[in-house]
């Protein structure tokens, strides 16, 4: 792993110039913001996106290349010597039909790889990435005689399927462009007030697994069950045996988490069918309880099917899908080094270690593609109205998620935190002297 940061710490002035910088840029900020949450695009069909904010950066002075990764883009700004900071966004939104009844709403309709058409919204927040992202480079530029160093700056595709930020590496986002010591992002957070700032060193988010068993079995009229061999019967206590792969084989210190989402077979109320299919999410932090888990669920499966006396010819399919989403990871002594300034600069009340979570993000192949030469960070900024998360306190409101159709972040203290600590951490990583 790679030395940690040597950070320098912003003056109380510099932190004010700073934020009040952002303040003065958030008008045109929340302009872009509204027009990206109304124009949504699908995993690896963000070219409207793309094309849009790319040439934003090359106003800015930024060498740009499109189509990384497919809609990815590349920006690089070198500016003296000294280390090399990437700054991630994520681009794409959710087939969702949003139901926010915000003036700028997306009415934007798609069809996605499942065929079935469906509204299309910013319902995970990266449209306040892409615009807190814009804010980080406006500021960045603006201070050129402050920095030293390289800045490459990128929008990642196809984040909600685990597979942009793969895509762009494979494409040479670590050999056609320099490569980063340092990877940072951030993504807002449903669950924390507006502008708190939320981090967890090391593992912060899971690997995230498909899995699909595909349970063969002999069927036949639901009266004479003996002359089958039932595949739900089989299914089901494959479901509750896997179980047992979290309570009883799992080091309880260990977390993981291994659902079945969908289980289905049959057709009518009187036939035994001859199939049943079964598709699980399978979470884990390290590479060795996630093969722990992918073991047990075939072993599972196929001890399952000889005890209920299966032939050979009729075992259960167990298929991984790959790519999968690979944990992320937080490079403890350089993330503590990080907050330790954002606490200086936001305050100790805003800035919280917060627990780890089981959801995915692919930010972590940008650690997995040079873990021995890059730091990696990224943190959480909360989204949730003040009022709205006072009363959720109380009990006398609910919170909407991730993902839902009614999640609509505070925007503006979302984006202006955020372009203020992107911009802060990296003058801190980029000092003037170069390092």
């Amino acid at each position: 792993m790679a030395a940690a940061a040597a950070l320098t710490l912003s003056s109380p002035a510099q932190a004010d110039e700073l934020r009040d910088a952002v303040a003065a840029d958030m008008p045109e900020l929340m302009d872009l913001y509204r027009d990206l949450h109304a124009n949504p695009e699908l995993s690896f069909e963000e070219v409207e996106t793309a094309k849009k904010l790319a040439a934003r950066m090359r106003d800015l002075g930024f060498e740009v290349t499109e189509q990384v990764g497919r809609t990815g883009v590349v920006a690089v700004m070198e500016n003296g010597d000294g280390p090399t900071i990437m700054l991630r966004a994520d681009m794409d939104g959710l087939p969702v039909v949003e139901q926010t009844g915000l003036p700028f709403a997306s009415k934007v309709v798609a069809t996605p790889a499942s065929g079935v058409e469906t509204g299309v919204m910013h319902a995970c927040g990266h449209d306040t990435h892409m615009t807190a992202w814009i804010g980080a480079a406006q500021q960045l530029v603006e201070r050129k005689g402050e920095w030293s160093g390289t800045l490459v700056m990128i929008l990642q595709p196809a984040e909600e399927i685990g597979e942009g930020a793969l895509a762009m590496i494979e494409d040479g986002l670590y050999t056609r462009f320099p490569k980063p010591d340092y990877v940072v992002a951030f993504h807002d957070a449903a669950q924390f007030p507006a502008g708190m700032i939320g981090y967890s060193p090391g593992y912060a988010l899971a690997n995230v697994d498909s899995v699909d068993i595909v349970v063969p079995g002999i069927g036949g009229h639901g009266a004479y069950p003996h002359t089958t061999k039932d595949p739900v019967v089989l299914a089901s206590a494959i479901v509750m045996k896997l179980q047992t792969l979290v309570s009883r084989e799992s080091n309880p210190l260990d977390p993981a988490v291994v659902t079945v989402g969908s289980f289905r077979a049959g057709a009518k109320h009187n036939v035994i069918s001859d199939e049943a299919r079964l598709q699980l999410t399978v979470r884990s932090y390290s590479d060795e309880s996630r093969k722990q888990l992918l073991d047990g669920i075939a072993r599972i499966a196929r001890g399952e099917a000889i005890a209920a006396g299966m032939p050979d010819d009729k075992m259960p399919t167990v298929t991984v899908i790959e790519p999968y989403t690979p944990s992320t990871f937080n490079t403890p002594e350089f993330t503590e080094q990080v907050m330790v300034r954002f606490k200086t600069r936001f305050g100790e009340d805003r800035v919280v270690q917060v627990p780890s979570v089981m959801g995915g993000e692919d930010f972590g192949q940008f650690l997995r593609a040079s873990p021995d030469d890059t730091e990696s960070l990224i943190f959480w900024v909360g989204g949730v109205p003040q009022e709205r998360f006072d009363a959720a306190q109380k009990g006398e409101a609910e919170l909407p998620s991730l993902h839902s159709p009614f999640w609509a972040p505070d925007a503006e203290k979302v984006i202006a935190t955020a372009a203020e600590a992107l911009t802060a951490a990296t003058l801190d990583l980029l000092p003037a002297n170069g390092g």
